[in-house]
């Protein structure tokens, strides 16, 4: 795929597909497009400090099921198989990437009637999970308050560290630290009056998308804690039911616990409040005592990038121009196959499973000339 033409910067190379949005989905398509002989360059201008710098790494197909998603669910699970292969290629010490399953919780009884509920879900979609007793998820997980009253353990639910794996895909992709104003099938304008053009564009913007693109992509505030106590203190990767709330802890090797994450409706609002912090620590001290003597080193937050129907836009829209945006909370884990099915798309190749599901085509009706339209109706 040749460039339509040269791109007259020192600092960027000729390439065949330009790339907007540096976080992990966006570098994870410009290294699988490298792999494939296709040169790429990423735009951003701030690599790799959105969702994915806030995100806590959760690999979990499982444990992000949810009733009416089965089309979601499978591309979960396409995408959870594709992990072990991406890390290694990473380095699975580098990015701290783990395969040791994931506790789901339930603190009182009408959590514990929710968690059945769930069970009838991954029963119905054939997953495979081993239902615990209280004192059972208290042997897995020493930490957990004696009150829990059972839980499921996910083995084919993983984390990595996302700051890492962006921090190796910067050093092995062509990015460029700028803001993008406009886009076209293949012609970029910046926000220094430079107009770049290449062979492809493609949109992995985040929850950015919309802007660029009257795309009906939105932003969904998480903010997330990290926590600090000796390496091992949290020995399992927890997802918690607490009272109807939900709460995960996900421990690093260096001792490290990520805490998550609220979901606010706030716009492009990045503020950390008191109540957010006070809603996460009020949860996690309640399923996790043994941790309140846990350092609290950072606080952030971080858009996800939501669609009207919590799935992700992948594939050909509007002027030829590929979208890859929408994964919402599941970016982390969708990254590597989504970089896949770009990869295949820009080859006119077949992606490895359906992608139909997912095309931004399914917001164009014949009643509706634009997105914009369609998102006011909804």
């Amino acid at each position: 795929m040749p460039a339509s033409s040269d791109i007259s910067h020192p600092d960027v190379p000729n390439p065949d597909v330009i790339v907007v949005g540096g976080g992990i989905v966006g570098l994870s398509i410009a290294w699988q497009l490298q792999q494939n002989s296709i040169s790429a360059v990423v735009l951003d201008k701030a690599l790799g400090s959105g969702a994915s710098h806030a995100a806590a790494g959760m690999l979990a197909p499982v444990n992000e099921a949810y009733w009416g998603e089965s089309e979601v669910l499978r591309l979960h699970l396409a995408a959870s198989a594709a992990w072990p292969e991406f890390a290694a290629a990473l380095g699975a010490d580098t990015v701290d990437y783990h395969r040791n399953g994931m506790l789901l919780a339930a603190f009182d009884a009408d959590d514990k009637t929710q968690l059945a509920h769930l069970h009838e879900l991954h029963q119905q979609e054939g997953l495979t999970v081993e239902t615990l007793r209280s004192q059972q998820c208290r042997e897995m997980e020493p930490l957990l308050s004696p009150s829990v009253q059972g839980g499921i353990f996910s083995p084919l639910d993983h984390h990595v560290n996302p700051r890492l794996v962006v921090q190796e895909l910067l050093k092995a992709v062509t990015v460029r630290a700028t803001h993008v104003e406009q886009v076209t099938g293949n012609c970029v304008t910046t926000s220094d009056g430079q107009t770049l053009s290449c062979g492809q564009v493609v949109v992995a913007a985040g929850a950015w998308s919309g802007r660029l693109l009257d795309l009906p992509v939105r932003p969904v505030k998480g903010q997330i804690l990290r926590l600090r106590g000796e390496p091992g203190l949290l020995r399992q990767p927890i997802r918690g039911l607490i009272r109807g709330a939900s709460i995960y802890a996900i421990p690093r090797s260096d001792g490290e616990i990520v805490v998550g994450a609220t979901q606010e409706e706030m716009g492009f609002d990045t503020r950390i409040t008191a109540g957010g912090v006070y809603e996460l620590l009020r949860d996690l001290l309640t399923l996790l005592p043994g941790l309140s003597e846990a350092d609290l080193t950072e606080t952030w937050a971080g858009l996800r990038p939501g669609s009207p129907d919590n799935a992700p836009i992948i594939g050909w829209g509007p002027s030829g121009i590929c979208f890859a945006s929408g994964h919402f909370r599941n970016g982390v884990l969708t990254a590597p196959i989504t970089a896949s099915f770009v990869t295949a798309l820009l080859q006119k190749q077949e992606p490895c499973i359906d992608i139909g599901p997912f095309s931004p085509s399914r917001f164009v009706s014949a009643t509706s000339s634009s997105w914009r339209d369609l998102q006011a109706v909804g």
